[in-house]
């Protein structure tokens, strides 16, 4: 496995996120612990999870796969070895079923930490991470921004007190935040340099071969700042394997079972996949194995999140960090970006 540093951190975590969003849900728990125990004797030492999982967010399994983790054996015997994240859920309609409809106040921050601590049955989480903003932006392949002067947000300061103050207690190593913009890191950032709060290390944001939208601004960030970007999405809810071209739709794969997302499944999106699938065929290798590649070796990555749901899958995610990228390949990759620049923004 390869390493590298989490922010200004001296955590060293695995190029290989291992993601958990489907345990509970696509996968039960004694499938979730086989994938687990691969990783790890693979050298996956991150795992990164959420208050809200299993996807699709649903009342009556709100906080399964954070069980799930609190069960895995591995962890509860090995917890120095793992670096856990999670995430305290953002506002939304479809949260409802969440404290009453959730926000980043320090109350509902408190409230989260102190129940997924809880679930995963540890004293500490490694990094602890704001799913997605409590205002008006863009996030979930919005794409434009219109701006809300009467909005009822939750000032930035109040989330990043709340944050600090948990991290001072021990119950939080580091902190993060997920589907943010530029302006709101630079935010997080400045205050936490003006008012002594703690530092946001990484930023989840979804980065693969058909949305590059990291690269425009937030890429320069995250180099200038050592905020390092935690890709999730590696392969755009599966399509960048490949699998659902031609009209395919295998059996419980997740757009099979849940065709609303179809973030990834425009028909841009398809023709950009057609002809990344036609580079891996050149190569002689997959097309997940590429896409998962081309992520590994973005030089603003800190870990690449998959989200494989069995053993065939995961071990071909994992083996992508061995895949050679090298400048002749990723002017090919470029030349498509060129034709089709991010069809799934």
């Amino acid at each position: 496995m390869k390493f590298k540093k989490l922010g200004r951190t001296d955590l060293d975590v695995s190029l290989i996120c291992m993601g958990t969003m489907t345990y509970g849900e696509q996968n039960t728990q004694d499938e979730a612990f086989e994938l687990l125990d691969y990783a790890f004797d693979q050298g996956v030492n991150f795992y990164d999870t959420a208050e809200m999982y299993p996807i699709p967010p649903k009342p009556r399994t709100v906080h399964r796969t954070e069980e799930i983790l609190g069960n895995w054996e591995t962890f509860q015997k090995q917890r120095d070895k793992i670096i856990m994240a999670s995430k305290v859920v953002g506002p939304g309609e479809y949260m409802k079923h969440i404290r009453n409809g959730p926000r980043l106040t320090r109350d509902h921050i408190i409230q989260a930490l102190e129940g997924s601590l809880e679930r995963l049955k540890t004293d500490y989480i490694d990094l602890y991470q704001l799913h997605w903003p409590d205002r008006n932006t863009n996030y979930f392949g919005k794409k434009d921004y219109i701006h809300n002067s009467d909005e009822d947000m939750v000032p930035l300061e109040e989330t990043l007190e709340a944050l600090t103050r948990l991290k001072e207690s021990g119950k939080i190593r580091e902190i993060g935040v997920s589907n943010e913009t530029s302006w709101g890191l630079m935010k997080y950032l400045s205050l936490s340099e003006r008012e002594g709060f703690s530092r946001m290390q990484t930023i989840q944001n979804p980065y693969n071969l058909l949305n590059r939208t990291y690269e425009i601004n937030l890429a320069e960030v995250g180099h200038r700042e050592d905020v390092g970007l935690l890709a999730y999405s590696p392969l755009g809810f599966g399509v960048l394997s490949g699998k659902y071209l031609n009209g395919n739709f295998p059996e419980n794969a997740r757009i099979t079972k849940w065709p609303h997302y179809s973030r990834y499944s425009s028909p841009e999106a398809v023709k950009a996949t057609q002809m990344y699938l036609d580079i891996a065929k050149s190569l002689d290798t997959s097309l997940a194995t590429l896409s998962l590649a081309f992520v590994n070796s973005r030089p603003f990555l800190a870990s690449n999140i998959i989200g494989a749901t069995n053993l065939e899958q995961l071990k071909e995610n994992i083996d992508s960090i061995h895949f050679e990228m090298n400048d002749e390949i990723l002017d090919k990759i470029n030349q498509v970006h060129k034709i089709h620049s991010n069809p799934a923004p």
